[in-house]
């Protein structure tokens, strides 16, 4: 399963890239060679919502998240641990589960009407990018269960924490 999620992840990170060339390729052609597809622009809004609502699980798992932390460093592995279950089962899964059920009949919709880009020329799968709607807090929430377990294992004494990001020396 991790080599699956770890694959998953290589590609989301391969999303960046196609953006950037994707980009790259407009401008060339619209400042270089007076053309231009409509296609091609939306693709990079594409592309961007999608690599920001499928990595946002990915930089959960890493904790590579914005974090306001005033306490969090000073706390020792079962309070860090304690911290993490609270704001996952208090804060994380409730607001996932709102975008969740908020979103369900936009993208139902999106999906019976086989929704496309409102230009001439655009991207015809608007139901699919509507769908990461619902992929975004999926992924989140499978990825809030592996924190809440793991800081309840730490909190129970069965297991050790990884250390912090600012421990780890990454070579």
């Amino acid at each position: 399963m991790r080599r699956l999620i770890d694959g998953f992840e290589r590609g989301v990170h391969f999303l960046t890239l196609l953006m950037v060339l994707i980009t790259f390729a407009v401008v060339v052609l619209r400042y270089g060679f007076d053309l231009g597809w409509i296609a091609m622009q939306e693709s990079v809004s594409y592309l961007h919502a999608a690599n920001f609502m499928l990595g946002a699980a990915f930089t959960l798992r890493h904790d590579a998240h914005v974090r306001v932390d005033i306490f969090y460093q000073k706390f020792g592995p079962r309070g860090r641990a304690w911290v993490d279950l609270l704001g996952t089962v208090l804060l994380l899964l409730p607001v996932c589960v709102f975008i969740l059920v908020a979103s369900w009949d936009y993208v139902r919709e999106a999906w019976h009407l086989m929704e496309g880009s409102p230009e001439a020329g655009g991207i015809p799968g608007v139901w699919l990018l509507k769908s990461l709607l619902l992929a975004m807090p999926a992924l989140l929430i499978l990825q809030g269960l592996a924190i809440a377990f793991r800081s309840l294992a730490v909190i129970t004494g069965g297991t050790t924490p990884a250390p912090p990001k600012d421990e780890v020396h990454d070579l």
